[in-house]
């Protein structure tokens, strides 16, 4: 069911880099991207009121908390540069060099949290670095 998900994912963020290509084209980026957040965090809220106890929210841990708003800091800092890259870019160079973040991942996987690396996934992560590399030259 994962794939599934993942592949939606896929479809959704190239519409994301479509969408905001035409978004950002007579607009600050910046400006744009909050526009941006604001629609998903009223749909993200949306579905949490619709389909989450809220005991659950009382029940977060300090931990979990603080990771998840790292995660939401660099998820903020990734948009603001993604929407500036695109306003200032070809959306069909920016969003496959954006894929960068796959290769980041598989090392940051393996140095922190010690996931294993197969030779499928070098294998894989070198192909999509080489993509973008040649999308950036």
């Amino acid at each position: 069911m994962w794939q599934l998900y993942a592949i939606l994912s896929a479809l959704f963020a190239a519409l994301t880099a479509i969408f905001a290509k035409v978004g950002v084209a007579n607009v600050n980026s910046n400006l744009a991207t909050a526009i941006r957040t604001l629609v998903i965090l009223f749909i993200t809220w949306g579905i949490v009121f619709a389909t989450v106890p809220l005991r659950e929210v009382k029940d977060i841990s300090k931990n979990t908390l603080l990771f998840l708003v790292l995660s939401g800091l660099a998820t903020g800092m990734s948009w603001l540069f993604y929407f500036k890259a695109l306003q200032v870019g070809d959306a069909s160079k920016v969003a496959p060099v954006d894929k960068l973040s796959v290769v980041f991942t598989i090392i940051l996987a393996f140095v922190f949290l010690g996931e294993p690396v197969s030779m499928k996934v070098i294998i894989g992560g070198l192909l999509i670095l080489a993509g973008s590399l040649v999308m950036i030259f």
